[in-house]
């Protein structure tokens, strides 16, 4: 017994190194040491980025950083011999997955190569930052591999013509992106690959492209050495929040690669998204992808339509695809076979207690721990050192799934546990069907190893043996390669959610392991497990919550409402407690502000920023039955952000300025967001259409950087590890106006 009490210590070990090393399993290549004529050269493409970002403030739309940072760029394309150009336009775009539009001055810099006629490749890339950040990552990691590109490029004969986009105002709505769809360029478009990023380090991800997908694919698989990619990622990416250029570029059909890293999102839109932190290697795997990909697509047509596939990168090493129908098909074999081999093999309750038990019971411990955990440490308290968190979720998996074999699967045998859990695993992928279609291509051949393992057992008895140890290793190989891409994706949580999804992971294991488990019983088997998940819970207790790589999110506003003279600090954060040195600024609660639902700590004060919220000059309304068309000129009174916000029944149907008014997406839910970023806002005529003939009350919003020098102590007060993120320090102003 003190044997096998040792051979399953060290199974459970091994299992948890082994899930802890899943990140590994998808890197980028190493950084080569030379680069050879013609090769992607990642140091060279870091002094050019290091040269634009000069001084590295942020840089956002219409603004005199971002003046620099454009007027860098044609100056190194003109070095490399290309003729840019600068097209000015004041443009506006809607908000995807919002309602509202986003209006803006922007500047795009468009560079040739190849042919002067036929279709051509577009590549596109965002130059301007965050408010917050000087955006090295995003986009700047982009600029510079454009920029490189086009230096290889310009050497060599083309087919087709290539445009270089280096477009302005990604951030604000997809402005830039708007803009170029009304130049004359974008008609001669038939394909396009953006860049972007959500990190600084790690793989770069191809994570969406054009439907159906088929002829994207075959490029990407064809030219790509290094893929990182899995259609389950691209399918989930389109039910996320987040979106890119391509959401605008998408009206056209054009075939679509877009591609970005997503290693520390900590340091995404924040000051920490610096030169500093972009690892090299990165922007080497983003600079060899995206040539290999514009040699592939400017050297040739992009194919016929090859349908729907599924698709996912082994290890970084090579791509597997399959069309979706025969995904479809195999699938329902699949689970055909094993719920026929689940019923002559009996045993079907209490195999699937222990398998469905083991994949929600994990859940619930997870959850349940960390929200005691929480009680104590609030806060993001995994932000520093995620590894820990992640560890002790997996450990109470590996506990609740020992326990389960040890009492409700203990009359089973392997064989028939084996059964069960990839039957389970096979309805799994049927389930995620429904989601996420894409998600198939991760439930097909481990379940199928494991399939032809049972079945050549009838010839040589160790094969089903054999066959479930495969089975198990390339599941490990693709499921924990995209859990662990999920985990760095879905770091602000919910982190219980780890839990199911590793256990499909541990369960294989422990079934094998299971002769062990039964030899020392459920005591034993229980006290290993439970250690493992206590010391892992005590780390993750222990662990700092923020480091200097991965700070805490911190953002400071003054708030003056103009309406009813009412002043207000506010500190965005995780929701952790203010440093002990706020209480002097005074009574802090977490509660919300009339522009916006998140809620944030707040103080009322009496120190005025002497900030003014913009005005607005009703110009004309025409009425046309319920509908009316309002026409109305913006005064930014200092402001460098103008926003009106209308209540969700307002039932506004477009807006924007000549030109471009644009509609309001109609699928969407909540207020509306008319929103206006940088100089050329002051002075501007808005055009808006509202469905309704009653007047709208629409809360008028400005901000502009920097705070008041009354904020001195606080900025001093916070903490070490702590920076803005997705927010600026700002100081806003807000009225109300009745039109």
């Amino acid at each position: 017994m003190r044997r096998s009490l040792v051979l399953l210590t060290l199974v459970l070990v091994t299992l948890l190194g082994a899930m802890a090393a899943k990140p590994l399993l998808v890197q980028p290549p190493p950084l080569r040491g030379h680069s050879t004529a013609g090769e992607f050269d990642a140091k060279r493409g870091m002094a050019r980025l290091a040269y634009l970002l000069g001084d590295e403030r942020p840089h956002p739309t219409d603004t005199a950083a971002n003046d620099q940072v454009r007027g860098r760029i044609v100056t190194l394309l003109q070095q490399m011999g290309l003729t840019p150009v600068v097209r000015d336009q004041l443009a506006c775009n809607e908000l995807y997955k919002a309602r509202g539009v986003s209006c803006a001055r922007v500047r795009n810099v468009i560079a040739m190569l190849g042919p002067a006629s036929g279709k051509a490749l577009l590549l596109n890339v965002h130059y301007d930052s965050s408010v917050a950040g000087p955006g090295a990552g995003d986009a700047g990691s982009g600029v510079a591999t454009l920029l490189e590109i086009a230096s290889i490029l310009k050497e060599r004969p083309l087919r087709r013509p290539v445009i270089f986009l280096f477009n302005e105002g990604e951030e604000l709505g997809l402005v830039g992106a708007r803009a170029f769809l009304a130049d004359p360029l974008s008609r001669n478009v038939d394909s396009l690959i953006n860049l972007e990023a959500r990190g600084v380090r790690g793989p770069v991800n191809m994570f969406e492209t054009s439907r159906p997908n088929g002829r994207a694919i075959g490029v990407y698989s064809r030219a790509v050495a290094n893929p990182v990619a899995n259609s389950l990622s691209t399918d989930v990416y389109r039910l996320m929040p987040n979106y890119t250029d391509v959401n605008t570029f998408a009206e056209r059909g054009w075939l679509t690669l877009n591609l970005a890293p997503i290693g520390n999102e900590t340091r995404y839109h924040s000051p920490g998204d610096d030169l500093a932190a972009l690892d090299l290697a990165t922007l080497q795997h983003m600079g060899d992808q995206t040539l290999a990909l514009t040699q592939a697509l400017a050297n040739g047509a992009p194919g016929a339509n090859g349908g729907e596939r599924i698709f996912m990168d082994l290890a970084g090493r090579t791509l597997v695809t399959l069309p979706l129908a025969l995904g479809f098909g195999l699938l329902l074999v699949l689970l055909a076979a094993f719920a026929w081999l689940s019923l002559t093999r009996c045993g079907v309750v209490r195999g699937l207690s222990v398998v469905l038990g083991s994949i929600v019971l994990s859940g619930a411990l997870s959850w349940l721990a960390l929200a005691l955990l929480g009680a104590l440490r609030a806060g993001m308290f995994w932000r520093a050192y995620p590894l820990w968190t992640h560890l002790a979720v997996t450990a109470s998996a590996i506990l609740v799934s020992a326990v389960l074999l040890a009492t409700l699967g203990r009359r089973s045998e392997r064989r028939q546990l084996r059964s069960h859990f990839w039957l389970v695993t096979v309805v799994v992928g049927a389930v995620v069907v429904i989601i996420a279609p894409g998600g198939i291509i991760f439930f097909l051949f481990p379940p199928l190893i494991a399939l032809i393992g049972i079945i050549a057992a009838r010839w040589w008895r160790p094969a089903e043996a054999v066959g479930s140890a495969l089975a198990a290793l390339l599941l490990y190989l693709t499921w924990g390669a995209m859990l662990g891409l999920l985990e760095e994706l879905l770091n602000q949580g919910p982190m219980w959610l780890f839990a199911p999804l590793g256990a499909l992971l541990i369960l294989p294991v422990l079934i094998e392991a299971k002769p062990l488990i039964d030899k020392i019983r459920l005591r034993s088997a229980a006290a290993v497990a439970g250690a493992l998940a206590l010391l892992g819970w005590a780390a993750a207790g222990v662990a700092p919550a923020y480091s200097a790589d991965r700070q805490q999110r911190f953002t400071i506003q003054h708030v003056t409402d103009a309406s009813t003279g009412r002043l207000h600090w506010t500190v965005l954060n995780d929701g952790a407690p203010l440093p002990e040195g706020y209480r002097a600024a005074g009574e802090w609660d977490l509660g919300k502000l009339p522009y916006s639902d998140r809620r944030r700590w707040l103080a009322p004060t009496t120190s005025s920023s002497g900030a003014k919220a913009p005005d607005i000059q009703l110009l004309e309304v025409v009425r046309n039955g319920k509908e009316r068309a309002i026409t109305l000129k913006l005064r930014a009174n200092g402001n460098e952000r103008i926003e009106l916000i209308a209540p969700k029944d307002s039932t506004i149907r477009a807006a924007g300025v000549q030109g471009f008014v644009r509609p309001i997406q109609p699928q969407e839910s909540g207020k509306y967001y008319l929103d206006c970023f940088g100089r050329r806002c002051d002075g501007l005529t808005l055009m808006i259409v509202a469905g309704r003939p009653e007047p709208i009350d629409f809360l008028v919003f400005g901000s502009r950087p920097g705070l008041p020098p009354q904020a001195a102590p606080l900025l001093s007060a916070r903490p070490a590890f702590a920076r803005p993120q997705y927010a600026r320090d700002e100081t806003i102003a807000f009225s109300r106006r009745r039109l």
